[in-house]
C-alpha cells in the first residue's frame, strides 16, 4: 500500500496544509471515527465538526471555512473530490491476476469441492471443504469461502469477498460489485473509488439476481442466518444484522445499519445513513426515510407506524363520499 508525505498529498490535491508537519506519513484513507495518525479523513458536513475535532486522523480534508482548532487539516475548495482522489492515490485498485488455467495456481481448494465446467477462481482464493460451484461461476482474487458453500450458475464474487460456512448464492447474483459513489465536479461526475469488500455470515442465502456492493473503504456486511430474496440491492457499507429477511425488490442505500431479526417486505426502499432497530418490520412498498427504534412496525411513504398509516388510508378512502355530501350542502 503506498505511503505519501502530507506535503506530497497537499501538492497533489492542490490544498494548503495547516497544523500538520509536512513530512508526516499518510498511508490510508479512513472515516473520522476510525482514523489514526497515519490516516487521512475528510469533513464536508458541519454537523460532524465535533467528531472531526476528536478524530485522531493525521490529516483531515476540509473546505476553506472550516474551523477545527489545532487539528491537522488540508484546506481545499472541494474536499469531497479530494477524498475520492486520495482513495485512488493510497488504495490503488490491484490489477487482476489472470491465469492460463481457470483455477489460478495459487488458489486453494478444500477436500470434496466440486467445480462445474466454466468455473474460474482467482489468485490466493481459498475454498473450504465441500464447496459446490455450478457452471459459469467466477470467484475473484483473495476471496475466502467457508465450508459447504454453494454458488449457482452465473454467480460472481468480486475480489476480497469473505463468505462464511454454508452460504448459498443463487444464479446471476453479484457479491462485491462497485458501490454507487460519485461526486459532482465542474458539471461532471467523478467516480469515488470503491476499495472495500463484502462479508457474508454463516448460513446466509442470497437469491437470484441480487447485487451486494462492496464498501467504499471497509466492509459491507450481511449477518449470519439472513435470507435475501431475488432482485434485492444492498448498497455500499450497509450493515445487515443476523437472521433478517430482505424480500424481493427491496433496496438499501449506502451506510445504513439494520439490526437483528428485521424484516423488509417486498419493494421496500431504505434511505442511506440511518439505523433500523432489532425486530423491526417494514411493510411492502414502504420507504423508510429516518431511523427506526427497536420493534417498529411501519408502513407507507414515508414509512410511519402501521396503525397510523392504516387509519390515514381508511380516511382517504372515505374522502369521495365526504366530498359528495359537501357538494349537496
Amino acid at each position: 500500500m503506498p505511503t505519501m508525505k502530507a506535503l506530497e498529498l497537499a501538492e497533489g490535491l492542490g490544498g494548503v496544509l495547516e497544523h500538520c508537519p509536512p513530512d508526516r506519513l499518510i498511508s490510508e484513507v479512513r472515516p473520522l471515527e476510525e482514523a489514526g495518525a497515519g490516516s487521512i479523513s475528510f469533513l464536508t458536513n458541519p454537523k460532524y465538526a465535533a467528531k472531526a475535532k476528536e478524530s485522531l486522523a493525521g490529516l483531515i480534508l476540509v473546505d476553506p471555512t472550516a474551523d477545527l482548532g489545532d487539528r491537522p487539516v488540508l484546506r481545499l475548495s472541494h474536499p469531497y473530490h479530494a477524498f475520492a482522489r486520495s482513495i485512488g492515490l493510497l488504495h490503488p485498485e490491484p490489477a487482476p491476476e489472470w491465469s492460463d488455467s481457470p483455477l489460478h495456481p495459487t488458489a486453494v481448494l478444500g477436500a470434496g469441492c466440486r467445480l462445474a465446467p466454466g468455473v474460474t477462481i482467482g489468485a490466493r482464493t481459498v475454498l473450504g471443504p465441500g464447496c459446490v460451484l455450478h457452471p459459469g461461476v467466477h470467484v475473484g482474487d483473495d476471496c475466502v469461502l467457508g465450508s459447504g458453500c454453494e454458488l449457482f450458475s452465473g454467480a460472481v464474487v468480486y475480489r476480497r469477498s469473505v463468505l462464511g460456512d454454508r452460504v448459498a448464492v443463487h444464479a446471476n447474483s453479484v457479491v462485491g460489485s462497485d458501490g454507487y459513489g460519485y461526486v459532482l465536479v465542474d458539471g461532471h461526475y467523478a467516480k469515488i473509488p470503491q476499495v472495500g469488500w463484502v462479508e457474508l455470515g454463516d448460513d446466509v442465502e442470497i437469491g437470484a439476481c441480487v447485487c451486494i456492493d462492496r464498501g467504499v473503504l471497509g466492509p459491507t456486511r450481511i449477518g449470519a442466518g439472513t435470507k435475501i430474496d431475488n432482485q434485492v440491492q444492498v448498497g455500499h457499507n450497509v450493515q445487515v444484522g443476523r437472521h433478517c429477511l430482505l424480500v424481493s425488490q427491496s433496496g438499501i442505500s449506502g451506510s445504513t445499519r439494520i439490526g437483528d431479526h428485521v424484516t423488509l417486505a417486498g419493494k421496500v426502499g431504505v434511505v442511506g445513513h440511518i439505523e433500523i432497530g432489532n425486530r423491526s418490520v417494514v411493510g411492502g412498498n414502504s420507504v423508510v426515510t429516518k431511523s427506526l427504534p427497536e420493534g417498529s412496525f411501519v408502513t407507507g411513504f414515508p414509512a410511519r407506524p402501521h396503525r397510523e398509516w392504516a387509519e390515514s388510508q381508511a380516511a382517504l378512502y372515505r374522502l369521495p363520499a365526504l366530498l359528495k355530501q359537501l357538494r349537496k350542502k
